[in-house]
């Protein structure tokens, strides 16, 4: 019985060595490599998808490749990430999740994007304004791996992919029209202008959207069908209201006697698409807001007619 042990025992002993040898060699076949790739996990970008857009924060679901090289499988216990556009970091975090991955197998984790709206609008406004239609996404990567014999292993990893540049759809209102009027229900029309800086056609589709007046909401609206946005263009759009029932008789108050100081704010909520197919829109998310007083609404929309 005792002799097994210790044939067992030599024979652990006997792998642990020749698994030394193995990473040794290894580690001399990386350093002779240009990119280092021998004892590392290889990473590979396969997609981003924009999920979300709102007044502060654009959501992004990137999905990340990890091949696994080495004959024996690994756990990532934290993987930190930086997202860039065109060399400038919009995001940081970390996956949630602990990475297990088999020996010579692979798996794909998605990663949760956060990127806040306000340096994005910058770095957008900055390659509009200079021409520039596509860019290098970049995805660096920190890797704390828990290797079997191997031990406690760190590694970095820098992903870069050439796309298109995503452009924020724009939104103004030209003017509202007053169509039916009731006292229980009234009907209006907005007129906004739509704009689309990307090099791509998209649609929007189930848009809905409220009117809101010193906090209350006053007016909705929905519109069933798909609004085409055409590339490169600002494309104006008709949207239906309501105004809510018992709600006219303040609102005019407010538009004859408060406007300059009357809180006005317009909520829009609709999914984006791209036409040609685009893996940046799959039923995009995207919620876009206009704030201010009744007074500079009503100037900026020329006044309701």
């Amino acid at each position: 019985m005792k002799k097994g042990w210790f044939i067992a025992i030599g024979l652990l002993l006997v792998g642990g060595i020749l698994a030394f040898i193995w990473y040794r060699q290894q580690v001399k076949e990386a350093d002779k490599e240009p990119y280092g790739t021998a004892l590392k996990p290889r990473l590979e970008l396969s997609s981003w998808e924009v999920t979300d857009v709102d007044a502060d924060v654009v959501k992004v679901k990137g999905k990340l490749l990890i091949d696994n090289p080495l004959p024996v499988g690994f756990k990532a216990r934290r993987m930190y990430f930086e997202f860039l556009i065109d060399s400038t970091v919009v995001s940081r975090g970390d996956y949630p999740q602990t990475i297990a991955v088999e020996p010579s197998d692979s798996s794909t984790v998605t990663l949760p994007v956060e990127v806040p709206l306000k340096p994005l609008e910058n770095k957008l406004k900055y390659l509009y304004e200079n021409n520039i239609d596509s860019v290098v996404y970049t995805v660096r990567t920190r890797f704390d791996l828990d290797v079997p014999i191997l031990g406690n292993r760190t590694f970095t990893d820098t992903i870069n992919r050439k796309l298109p540049t995503v452009f924020i759809p724009t939104m103004q209102i030209e003017r509202v029209k007053i169509g039916k009027v009731g006292l229980n229900e009234s009907e209006l029309a907005m007129n906004v202008s739509v704009g689309n800086r990307n090099a791509f056609p998209i649609r929007f589709f189930d848009t809905r959207y409220v009117v809101s007046v010193d906090g209350k909401e006053v007016a909705e609206g929905y519109q069933p069908d798909s609004i085409l946005i055409e590339k490169q263009s600002t494309t104006p759009v008709v949207l239906p209201l309501t105004l809510k029932p018992g709600t006219l008789l303040g609102l005019t108050g407010k538009m004859l006697f408060d406007k300059k100081d009357t809180p006005m704010r317009v909520l829009f909520h609709c999914k984006i698409i791209d036409r040609e197919g685009n893996n940046l829109f799959r039923d995009s998310k995207m919620t876009m807001q206009i704030e201010g007083t009744m007074d500079e609404f009503m100037k900026a929309a020329r006044q309701l007619k």
